[in-house]
């Protein structure tokens, strides 16, 4: 059983959603954002993704691709993202991290060496856009046997015939990305998200996360509860953005949180 596994097992006992943020890792700068990491769990946060950056992010909007350059010019690296992990991982060995990002990186460190140093930093999961189910053997099996869920998006466009395959290996949560598009485009509507969720349900037991389209308390309390819990990142990575300290973008978090355990 993974932290992942576990986390969502204790959340259903307490018949609580999850509440899921994302960060840039790097993002103004290694310290600030692994100050943000550290205060999140205190926040309300149940899994932190912690973003990789790359330079060609395709999936993500002008949001979190500027939060990806920030990281990139101020010297972020995957080695480094690894040690943010290790670090926050000496004051905190249950909440889960989900590492997000994009494959070339993560090809350039080697997948044996990059799961080896991943496991030892305490990641507990991977979500990877860019690699679809037909390159499983890449990443994906070798993960799940190394003991990291690879998680899998489903999108609007998943439909029946795909759903299966995308859920084939998939573990930890399935990720349900509740609008057609990028990162930050548009707001999330439970009226179209709770079929959809429902429908993925029906052919999987792992949880099913909602993300993309999130901003508010309101909407966090509204999607999650028509889902197992959701995902908030550009509302978060704006603020940093923005120069916000620490203390008040883990403000913005605990709001964001209690929205989602009000579900």
């Amino acid at each position: 059983m993974t932290r992942i596994d576990a986390k969502f097992a204790a959340l259903k006992s307490e018949g609580k959603k999850a509440f899921v943020a994302y960060i840039m890792a790097g993002d103004p700068d290694l310290a600030t954002s692994l100050d943000v990491m550290k205060g999140m769990p205190a926040a309300g946060v149940d899994i932190i993704e912690l973003g990789l950056p790359f330079t060609d992010p395709m999936a993500d909007g002008e949001t979190i691709q500027l939060a990806g350059q920030r990281a990139l010019d101020g010297g972020q690296t995957l080695k480094k993202t690894l040690e943010m992990a290790t670090e926050f991982r000496k004051g905190d060995d249950t909440t889960p991290i989900v590492m997000m990002g994009y494959y070339n990186p993560i090809y350039s460190h080697g997948v044996e060496r990059f799961l080896a140093d991943a496991k030892a930093a305490g990641i507990d999961g991977l979500i990877v856009v860019d690699l679809p189910p037909e390159e499983d053997s890449e990443l994906c099996l070798p993960a799940q046997a190394a003991g990291i869920n690879f998680i899998r998006l489903a999108t609007p466009t998943t439909d029946d015939k795909r759903l299966p395959k995308v859920l084939q290996n998939t573990s930890g949560f399935v990720y349900y990305v509740s609008v057609t598009g990028i990162t930050g485009a548009a707001a999330a509507q439970a009226n179209d998200v709770a079929p959809e969720v429902a429908r993925i349900k029906a052919k999987t037991d792992l949880p099913v996360i909602v993300g993309f389209g999130i901003t508010t308390p309101e909407a966090a309390q509204t999607i999650a509860s028509v889902a197992d819990g959701c995902v908030v990142g550009s509302a978060i990575v704006k603020q940093i953005g923005e120069g916000k300290s620490p203390a008040d973008v883990l403000e913005t978090v605990r709001a964001l949180a209690a929205g989602a355990h009000r579900a």
